[in-house]
């Protein structure tokens, strides 16, 4: 039937009384229902197509070509496989997790995949924002670094789900290429590391002067951080904040320290600043 024909009364065979209708053009689930009716020798097609056109479902995939979906989700799991293995090549510490990097990978591709979701609908956009706003994090990032990270990840995934092809690989061999000159040359880096001196001494012992000459001889500056009861009360654990005069007198210096505290624990920690603690 063509568009704008109507019928009067329509599905009052079936006992429906409905109002006059202009009927839509056939869909090809409406055509195909309409084809196996006809061919039983029903006729019923009017009031099939009417309410098979209500139940019709439309499937927003066709926006998007295969060629655009396969690209985006191997570009994006490339770019991000290639930022996982410059943060393992360039991490110093021992907070690293192979679970992290596999994280990174998957926030690449799930960025990329949400991006292509949204694309340029403002209303999906802020759909989103509300789902995502009841998510919560509880587990803390050890290092500044690693944020940097899953920001670069998520930034490659936006441009790469929303077809930005060429800056996403530019920038992902840019970024990468400053964070490995930044690693290589070690830039920023102090020429005096500091550590960390852990000291346990006995109760009672005249901590605040024991160390005085000690720590004035080998190192340059020494702060004490903090002083901890251990061995349930019995010793007093010391901690400072030492920076070294000559990196070849630490044995000396440890050995000296253990003669005054009675040869109990003496730890320390070398450059704490990239150590985790």
């Amino acid at each position: 039937m063509p568009p704008g024909n109507c019928q009067q009364g329509a599905g009052t065979d079936l006992g429906l009384n409905l109002p006059k209708t202009c009927l839509r053009p056939l869909s090809p689930l409406s055509a195909r229902w309409n084809g196996e009716w006809a061919s039983t020798g029903h006729s019923k097609e009017i009031e099939w197509r009417y309410l098979v056109d209500i139940l019709n479902v439309t499937d927003l995939t066709t926006e998007f070509t295969a060629t655009e979906m396969v690209l985006t989700m191997v570009l994006s799991f490339v770019l991000s496989a290639i930022i996982g293995w410059i943060y393992k090549i360039t991490h110093r510490g021992t907070s690293y997790t192979q679970s992290f990097v596999f994280t990174l990978v998957l926030n690449g591709m799930v960025v990329a995949l949400v991006m292509l979701v949204i694309g340029s609908d403002i209303a999906r956009a802020f759909s989103l924002v509300g789902a995502l706003s009841i998510i919560r994090f509880r587990n803390a990032v050890k290092e500044t670094r690693d944020v940097g990270f899953i920001f670069f990840t998520m930034a490659i995934g936006m441009a790469v789900g929303t077809r930005f092809y060429l800056l996403a690989v530019f920038g992902t061999f840019g970024i990468s290429l400053v964070i490995l000159l930044m690693t290589r040359y070690d830039w920023y880096a102090r020429e005096m590391s500091s550590h960390i001196l852990h000291v346990q001494v006995q109760n009672g012992a005249p901590f605040e002067t024991l160390f005085d000459k000690t720590l004035a001889k080998y190192t340059r500056s020494a702060e004490l951080i903090s002083a901890d009861s251990v061995h349930s009360g019995m010793m007093t654990e010391l901690t400072y904040s030492v920076g070294m005069k000559k990196p070849d007198q630490v044995q000396d210096f440890l050995t000296e320290l253990g003669s005054l505290n009675g040869n109990n624990k003496v730890t320390l920690i070398a450059g704490y600043n990239g150590a985790d603690l």
